[in-house]
């Protein structure tokens, strides 16, 4: 009898040493079917960009507000989620961005112009939702003739 319960106490540690070892499987991708691939980000490359050039002022999530610069200017930064924002069309983002002006600096020798339509892009998917831009100017008066 003492074989047997030693037999079945090796079969037992046996067993669960079995299960632990393939219940390794990362949490995040437990869900996810064995052949699924991870999509990269697209906008990783501008999500740098953006901290680097436009999150001190604009904050990380977009909002804007209040911002004392280094010297000493206070600003009101606007959100880019909400207002100007976005009732304007893209060609809008592009001349604030690109000449700068109401207390913003100008990238144009900072950002290249695909960097520029990147940012653009990021701004409308990461803090607008993905909403359709106004259409261009020249398209509106295009449509009232």
């Amino acid at each position: 009898m003492k074989l047997g319960q030693t037999l079945l106490l090796i079969a037992l540690i046996a067993i669960f040493i079995t299960s632990c070892s393939k219940q390794t499987t990362n949490s995040t991708n437990a869900n996810r079917p064995a052949n699924a691939v991870a999509t990269p980000d697209p906008f990783a490359d501008t999500r740098g960009v953006f901290a680097k050039n436009c999150q001190s002022c604009h904050g990380v999530d977009g909002k804007g507000g209040p911002v004392k610069l280094e010297d000493g200017t206070r600003l009101k930064v606007p959100s880019l989620r909400e207002g100007h924002a976005v009732r304007h069309p893209d060609s809008d983002f592009r001349k604030q961005i690109v000449e700068g002006g109401d207390g913003m600096p100008s990238f144009k020798t900072k950002l290249s112009s695909q960097q520029v339509d990147d940012m653009i892009k990021f701004i409308r998917q990461e803090f607008e939702g993905g909403i359709t831009p106004p259409p261009e100017k020249s398209a509106e008066k295009d449509k009232k003739m």
